[in-house]
């Protein structure tokens, strides 16, 4: 899923930098190039797949997280941890006895976030689980016994009102989706069923301020692949199915949604989405197809965007940029709001987009395989341009990996900061900084 992944390849997963580390490690003060941001308080936390075992797919691996805590300029110390969900220790079965999903049969392999004071690592298939910020597993999270359902690993938090938007998708039984909310104390408020013709991998969503968007797009539950146990994922391209974006009212979440037909592709992130006029504006990274036959990558993803007009009932669509990328991401204080960067990865770089004028910046890394750049907010005046961008890149010559800091102010600069990890990290989805 990043631009360094070998378009083409099934088995990419088990060599190079996709391929798992075996220790847990904690190091204490690490070595550091560069200054590191005084201002800069919190943990740098990033999960992915890092299986104990031959797995069939990239997606299925054991979850690991990888830590870094900074404080006062140093690098505290470097942790790496697998999230021990309950089937970590022991083996779980995948349904229970009546079919339903065992919610609690986790990888907990996709994202990580924190919100009222928890943080949760998150895989769509199965309900989230708590870990500390030292990377120590407290167990599944069901909000209080009111979620009975899977979450999404792209929660929205909305930076007015401090809400929680999430949905799961994890039944193979009507409903298929069902969308949910919880406030900013982190009681769970809403749990809406979304009407879709089928279960579909339906990965992420958008938030905007008035208004949530699913994405409703061809690639199907597929039983027989499933029915055969070979480890694939369990999903194919439908060119019967359609594609699709379902438009939901915030302050009314149990009103009908309005559908709005698009062009059959699909969509793993979405960079933004925001209220314009009468419009909503999504970007997002968008694949002509995917899953035709196997669950392998054969194309890049790029940058598009989709103008929903709630007046005339239309979508407009364009391309934004033709590079390959992946892993898109904003300043989260404006997540629904117009915000006018987004930083993606590239191939061997981070490339951050000026939403506003169309245009481009490179930080090129040369030989290094960047993952998902994060951004932090600096001390003062709240703007996209006060704070730094951090990520893990692995180093190819030296076999390892930094985390790298980059100033916003000077993108293409020289990073402010990298601090040498005692291990490699292997390439993985998404993280969070968690501000101390």
């Amino acid at each position: 899923m990043t631009s360094a992944l070998p378009i083409g390849e099934t088995d990419f997963f088990r060599r190079g930098n996709y391929a798992p580390v075996a220790d847990e490690l904690t190091e204490y003060d690490l070595p550091v190039e560069g200054a590191i941001p005084p201002d800069l308080d919190g943990w740098y936390l990033r999960n992915g797949p890092n299986p104990r075992q031959a797995t069939a797919h990239w997606f299925t691996g054991d979850g690991m997280i990888h830590g870094v805590r900074i404080e006062d300029g140093a690098a505290k110390w470097y942790r790496n941890r697998w999230v021990r969900t309950d089937s970590f220790i022991e083996d779980f079965p995948l349904y229970n006895a009546d079919g339903s999903r065992n919610l609690r049969a986790a990888v907990a392999n996709t994202h990580v976030v924190n919100h009222a004071g928890r943080t949760l690592a998150l895989v769509e298939s199965s309900l989230p689980y708590e870990i500390t910020n030292e990377l120590e597993t407290l167990g599944a999270y069901d909000f209080g016994g009111k979620l009975v359902d899977s979450m999404t690993a792209h929660p929205k938090i909305c930076p007015t009102t401090g809400e929680l938007h999430f949905f799961g998708y994890g039944s193979i039984f009507e409903p298929y989706v069902t969308y949910h909310r919880a406030d900013a104390a982190g009681e769970l408020t809403v749990n809406q069923p979304v009407d879709v013709k089928a279960h579909t991998m339906m990965h992420d969503f958008a938030m905007t301020s008035g208004h949530v968007v699913f994405m409703d797009l061809p690639v199907v539950f597929d039983l027989d692949v499933a029915i055969k146990g070979e480890g694939d994922m369990p999903y194919r391209w439908s060119d019967d199915y359609g594609a699709r974006f379902g438009v939901m009212r915030r302050d009314d979440p149990t009103a009908p949604i309005r559908w709005f037909d698009i062009d059959p592709c699909y969509v793993f992130h979405v960079a933004n989405a925001y209220e314009s006029g009468n419009s909503i504006v999504l970007q997002a990274v968008r694949y002509p197809e995917l899953w035709r036959d196997n669950g392998g990558f054969d194309a890049e993803g790029v940058l598009w965007e989709w103008r929903i007009d709630l007046s005339a009932g239309t979508v407009a669509e364009r391309q934004l940029d033709d590079a390959g990328v992946e892993f898109p991401r904003i300043d989260d204080r404006l997540a629904g709001l117009d915000a006018r960067y987004s930083v993606a990865v590239g191939s061997n770089g981070w490339i951050r987009y000026d939403l506003a004028t169309g245009t481009a910046v490179r930080h090129d890394l040369g030989s290094g395989g960047p993952g998902e750049a994060v951004f932090v907010p600096g001390a003062g005046p709240a703007d996209e341009s006060n704070g730094w961008y951090l990520g893990y890149v692995y180093d190819p010559e030296r076999d390892g990996s930094d985390l790298v800091i980059l100033d916003a102010c000077d993108f293409a600069g020289k990073p402010v900061a990298k601090i040498a990890l005692p291990q490699r990290v292997p390439y993985g989805f998404h993280g969070n900084w968690i501000s101390g």
